[in-house]
């Protein structure tokens, strides 16, 4: 499964990489600071996945996902942030989004997603 990362932080692009290294089914093939810079991505990779920041700077998380899920509605999208309000994970579950993970507390259930795919 192809994977691209997006996330403002490069603390936690690392730490994502890292995570996912191991797994043999699993390949890293972009990472993003910014939705303008994930949507661009996605349009030369097109990635089987993504694992998306909610709050970044320009486009935010949720815009992308909106948009990726119209365009590449077959993408998985897992989204990640620190700020779990009930309010984000509601739009981003209606987006469309796969999975809806809290950094603080929820950051290793991120491994789970990818440890089963084929």
């Amino acid at each position: 499964m192809n994977v691209v990362i997006v996330d403002d932080s490069p603390i936690v692009r690392a730490r994502l990489i890292t995570m996912l290294d191991d797994l043999e089914n699993v390949r890293i093939v972009g990472q993003a600071k910014s939705g303008e810079e994930a949507l661009e991505v996605v349009s030369r990779i097109n990635p089987d996945a993504m694992i998306l920041d909610i709050r970044m700077p320009g486009l935010s998380g949720v815009d992308v996902l909106e948009r990726l899920k119209k365009s590449h509605p077959n993408m998985r999208i897992i989204m990640i942030t620190n700020f779990p309000y009930q309010q984000y994970r509601e739009r981003c579950l209606a987006a469309g989004a796969d999975h809806f993970f809290d950094k603080s507390t929820e950051f290793d259930k991120i491994i789970g997603v990818f440890a089963g795919a084929a």
